[in-house]
Formats: structure tokens, C-alpha cells, sequence
């Protein structure tokens, strides 16, 4: 098994840790990037330390020892290693609110096993074991069923993956005020619950996964096809989601074969990133995607997490979900991968029922049988009020009935929110306008 952070390099290129090159970036690129890689340990480190009760406190130091770098690096340049530099000031603030708060009497005084014996000093542990550690810890904790899962989505956001408040807002198509108050009442609730920041004892890890990968699958779904009205692919999203699901493969209490099916899953649809739009941002189906832009290394490493979630009794729907995206990673637009495809969504819906899934359906059924079997089926699901439905029948009407296939498309353009989408739907309502007039 490769080490977390290699596997997430050798994927993830966009998504690095801290390398040589990042040293010769200039201060405004480098503190944004600090920021979205070391943010999020340094805070989950002293949330686990400091306690549930008060996780707005190791925000605020993580916080303020970036507020910190910005002012004193401005002025006397970049310090040889600027990690290091981040970790020294923040286990320097940690300390010092340990001694002077009250908190210091009303906790850590009561739990002395955090000092070591003999001397006051607190130690702040951020070596990259404690970081991974106390990351999957607080994945548990914040995945807490007390709480909705949108608050889980929230938390996971902010807490680790280092996320601000208006980047939240934008992934929920909301206000950061609604965000604010979601993740206050979140918080609270965790508290009046005295949830542990610790991983579920063994015969409860199974069943807690469960919500784990929940908020995981719901984190990647909202990057790949995000509700968003600036874009319809936010990749940081779904980068995140995948690197925290690795954390779930890298440990041996949670490595269980639906957590390698979710990540097969997100490799295999991660992997069509770069075809999934064109030059000028626009959405491009799948039929019409550029199979040299998919990325051969995804579809490999999703082959090779497919294989290990088979060891198995049980067959969940992120084993069926991932087979399905494993097919749409063959090119060939053969009879028999769409009779697999269809075959593999049969199945998902037996076992979980999604509007969604029933809808992709449809799809698979016009390719492996026909465009009027498709219609029919479709029609029955009645998801008027779904942009993807209304353009769904405009595909499958198209060159049946070209009327009503412009009727569709214009109300997919009206219910569409982002702009990819509602470009992409207003060139299909100009094709068909173009082929209404010819004919």
C-alpha cells in the first residue's frame, strides 16, 4: 500500500503538499497557497488538542498565524522554510492560550497527560502522523449523526479542508450568513453531545463509516457538478473529497472495500475533468468529449481500488456506481457496454432509489435499445421541475420530434442555474431552430 502522501502526489498534481518549487513563489501566491494545504492540519491539530468545545479557538489561531505571516513576511521576506515557520508560531499561540485562558483551568489542568511529566510545557504535535490522525479523528466526529448532513458537508469544509466561509456559501448557493449560523448550530450540537474527536471504537466503525462516506460522496458529487451558478465543475471540491477518502484507505481500522469502491468511483469521474469543458468553459456531454483529455493514470489507479473493493460479501451502491463510471471509461460506443451500463443501474436501483440515477438511466436504455423506449420510460419519472430532465427528452427527441425537443431544451435553458449549463443548452435550442426552419 503506497503512503498517503504519495499516492495523493502521483493523482493529485494540482494538489501538492509543500514542495522545493513552492519556495520560489512570490509572497502573494505563496500565502494562499499555504493557506489551503497547511490551514486546515494546523487547525485540526489543536481542535483535537483544545477539544470540541472549542473549536472556534484553534480556528482563531490558525487564523491569526496567517494573519501574522502576511504582515511580518511582507516586511522582512520569506523565512528559509515557511512551514516550519507557520507550525513554530502556531504551537506558540497554542501555548500561550493554554496558560493565560481559562481554558487551561477548566480542561488541560484536569487532563495533565497532555503535559509532559515534570514540565508545564503543552506539547503541540504536528508531525504529519498527528496531522493524518487527528484529521481522520475529527472526519468521525464531525460526521456525527446528532447533526444534518448538509452541517457535516459544512464542517468538513471548513474545518478540513480549509474552506472560508463565502467559498462554503458558493458551494451551497446560499449567504455566508445562513453558512454561519448552519455551522454555529452544528457546533453547539456537537457540544451539548460531547462528541469525542476519536475514531469509533471497532464494532461501531462500520456503521459510523457509513455517514463518513455519505458526507465524502455528497462533498465529491457537489465539485462534479456543482449547483453553483459560476461554474459546473469545481475541482477543489472534488480533490478534497478524494483526499479525504484516502485518509479512510491509508488506515487499517477503515479500510473496508465500499471506502475503496468510493474511491474508484471519484478516480474514475475525476479522470474526464479536462474533457468535461471546452476552451471557453463551456459544458461538453459526454458523447462529445475528447477521450485524449481523459486522464489514463485516474482510470488505471480506479481499476486498481475497483479490484481491491471486491474482497467483500457485500455489494453497496458505491461498488455499482463506480462499475458504471468504470464503462463510461471505455470509449468505444459498442451495444454491449451500454447493455452493461444499464444492466449495473437496473441494480442500483433496486438497491438505493435516486430520481438522478433513474434519469441517467434512461440514457443507457436509449443507447442500448432505443430512443423510444427511452422517451417512454423518462416521461413516467415526471422531474419537471429538473433542468437534466427537460434536457434529457430534448436529446431524445431530437430528430423524432424536433418540436418538442426545442420545448424541452427551452425549459431546461429556464430551470438551468450555471452558466456552462445554460450555454450548452442555448446552442441545442439554436440547432433545433436551425433544423425546425430547414425542414
Amino acid at each position: 500500500m503506497f503512503a498517503c502522501i504519495h499516492v495523493l502526489l502521483n493523482i493529485f498534481r494540482s494538489l501538492c503538499m509543500f514542495t522545493k518549487t513552492s519556495l520560489f513563489m512570490e509572497q502573494p501566491e505563496l500565502i494562499p497557497h499555504l493557506f489551503r494545504t497547511e490551514y486546515r492540519k494546523i487547525t485540526v491539530v489543536l481542535c483535537k488538542l483544545f477539544g470540541i468545545d472549542h473549536i472556534e479557538i484553534a480556528e482563531d489561531i490558525a487564523s491569526d498565524t496567517f494573519l501574522l505571516a502576511s504582515e511580518t513576511w511582507s516586511i522582512k521576506g520569506l523565512p528559509p522554510n515557511p512551514v516550519a515557520w507557520l507550525y513554530t508560531v502556531a504551537k506558540n499561540k497554542a501555548k500561550d492560550q493554554f496558560k493565560h485562558d481559562a481554558v487551561f483551568k477548566q480542561k488541560v489542568a484536569k487532563q495533565l497527560q497532555y503535559l509532559s511529566p515534570g514540565n508545564e510545557e503543552i506539547e503541540i504535535d504536528l508531525s504529519d502522523k498527528n496531522i493524518t490522525d487527528s484529521q481522520l479523528q475529527m472526519l468521525f466526529a464531525i460526521c456525527d449523526p446528532s447533526i444534518p448532513v448538509e452541517a457535516q458537508v459544512g464542517l468538513a469544509l471548513r474545518i478540513l479542508c480549509g474552506f472560508g466561509i463565502n467559498e462554503i456559501a458558493d458551494a451551497f448557493l446560499t449567504n455566508k450568513e445562513t453558512i454561519n449560523k448552519r455551522l454555529f448550530r452544528a457546533k453547539e450540537k456537537l457540544r451539548i453531545e460531547n462528541v469525542k474527536i476519536e475514531l469509533p471504537a471497532d464494532e461501531e466503525i462500520g456503521k459510523r463509516l457509513e455517514t463518513v462516506l455519505t458526507t465524502l460522496y455528497l462533498l465529491f458529487n457537489e465539485g462534479y457538478y456543482s449547483s453553483g451558478s459560476d461554474s459546473t465543475l469545481r475541482k477543489d471540491l472534488c480533490l478534497e473529497a478524494m483526499r479525504l477518502n484516502y485518509l479512510l484507505i491509508d488506515n487499517p481500522s477503515t479500510n473496508k472495500p465500499f471506502v475503496n469502491a468510493l474511491f474508484a468511483l471519484m478516480c474514475f469521474q475525476s479522470s474526464r475533468f479536462e474533457a468535461r469543458t471546452d476552451a471557453n468553459g463551456e459544458s461538453v456531454l459526454y458523447q462529445n468529449q475528447d477521450a485524449n483529455l481523459w486522464d489514463r493514470e485516474l482510470i488505471t489507479r480506479g481499476e486498481y481500488y475497483l479490484n481491491l473493493s471486491s474482497g467483500g460479501n457485500e455489494i453497496s451502491k458505491y461498488h455499482l456506481e463506480a462499475a458504471i463510471a468504470y464503462w463510461h471509461t471505455i470509449q468505444a460506443d459498442t451495444k454491449e457496454k451500454w447493455e452493461n451500463i444499464l444492466q449495473l443501474y437496473n441494480r442500483l436501483l433496486q438497491i438505493e432509489y435516486s430520481p438522478i440515477a433513474a434519469l441517467n438511466r434512461t440514457y443507457a436504455l436509449s443507447k442500448a435499445n432505443s430512443k423510444g423506449e427511452a422517451i417512454v420510460e423518462a416521461e413516467k419519472l415526471g422531474l419537471n421541475n429538473h433542468h437534466l430532465y427537460h434536457s434529457l427528452l430534448g436529446e431524445l427527441y431530437s430528430d423524432i420530434d424536433d418540436a418538442k425537443a426545442l420545448s424541452h431544451f427551452q425549459s431546461a435553458l429556464s430551470l438551468a442555474r450555471s452558466i456552462a449549463d445554460k450555454a450548452l443548452i442555448g446552442n441545442k435550442i439554436a440547432e433545433r431552430e436551425k433544423k425546425i426552419k430547414r425542414s
